[in-house]
């Protein structure tokens, strides 16, 4: 079932496009035109190759605030298979985390092709590159699973989600570097759980150097157990679920 939903989100995301399955590599490559511009020629960053820099940061915020966007209300537009079919709910977060995942492997192709074109290329510490996605999608269904449940008893929370993401997009090292973070805020950034994951997508792939394990390690732990409490909740909530909804 997990793959027939996961097949079903990236068909029904795109379905009734123009471009379809365009817009995968359509979106990112327009952001980063646009924030290129405002951040490199306006507000003269000082970042060498800063699209590239920007673009290794800006494809997993992508995959991260895209999939938590769409997942929180994910059972209430999937009503109608809940109250019909017993299954296990969380398959339909699961899914979009997947479908999130599949959409940020093909911006890849994009960023590999970039690295290349700026003379950077690849090395041999991109071989992290999936041990950092799956610390982000333990993260990412984390957060997913305890919204996505919330908000069929608060439906206000997908409205607020929105918000919150634009803001924390901002909080996070993607459109300058950690090192222009002023000291005495260090500790508040440091807070952001999707920082050290961006930061080390930097490290394999603009720096070529290894990441932080003892960073993603902390992550991985903190990540899992939040995982195991968004379980707990979800079973909690999900005994209403089909009447509520």
């Amino acid at each position: 079932m997990l793959f027939s939903q996961t097949s079903s989100e990236l068909r029904s995301r795109y379905r009734g496009s123009v471009f379809g399955m365009l817009w995968t590599f359509m979106i990112p490559l327009l952001m980063l035109g646009v924030y290129t511009l405002i951040f490199s020629t306006i507000m003269r960053m000082d970042v060498e190759n800063y699209s590239v820099f920007l673009f290794v940061g800006l494809l997993p915020w992508l995959n991260f605030s895209a999939t938590v966007n769409t997942s929180t209300g994910i059972y209430i537009r999937n009503s109608n298979i809940i109250k019909k079919i017993y299954f296990p709910r969380e398959v339909l977060p699961l899914a979009n985390v997947l479908t999130g995942n599949i959409n940020y492997l093909y911006g890849m192709v994009i960023l590999i092709a970039a690295l290349y074109i700026s003379g950077i290329g690849l090395s041999v510490y991109a071989l992290y590159f999936p041990l950092i996605l799956i610390i982000q999608s333990i993260l990412t269904f984390a957060i997913v699973l305890i919204l996505s449940s919330l908000t069929v008893y608060f439906r206000d929370i997908e409205h607020i989600t929105n918000i919150l993401t634009m803001l924390w997009f901002y909080f996070t090292p993607i459109i300058y570097p950690s090192t222009l973070i002023p000291q005495k805020y260090k500790q508040i950034f440091e807070l952001n759980p999707v920082a050290p994951i961006v930061k080390a997508y930097q490290d394999i792939f603009y720096y070529q150097k290894s990441p932080d394990f003892a960073s993603l390690a902390i992550c991985a732990c903190i990540f899992t157990l939040l995982l195991f409490f968004a379980y707990y909740l979800h079973h909690k909530l999900n005994r209403r679920m089909a009447e509520m909804i």
